[in-house]
């Protein structure tokens, strides 16, 4: 769905039933060097996130992926001193 949508006297844009229903209620605003952009907040962006994870990721404990950031800051800050 594309259209044109006005902001009243206050700023408000008011969205479309179809679009709030498809995308939800809550909206990040983004400004670009071209114009804004409304960019969807999940209800839950962490179970969002682990969705779009690979199954490695989503079996991973958070002590495991601490400890993987960690090794990799370790090896990107070792190529930087070479």
């Amino acid at each position: 769905m594309s259209g044109e949508v006005r902001t009243d006297k206050r700023g408000r844009v008011t969205i479309p039933k179809e679009v709030r229903d498809r995308y939800g209620e809550k909206f990040r605003l983004v400004e670009l060097d071209s114009g804004i952009k409304l960019v969807p907040i999940p209800d839950d962006p962490l179970e969002e996130l682990r969705a779009a994870a690979s199954n490695e990721i989503r079996e991973a404990s958070l002590d495991d992926l601490e400890e993987a950031a960690r090794e990799e800051a370790r090896e990107q800050a070792s190529e930087h001193v070479r």
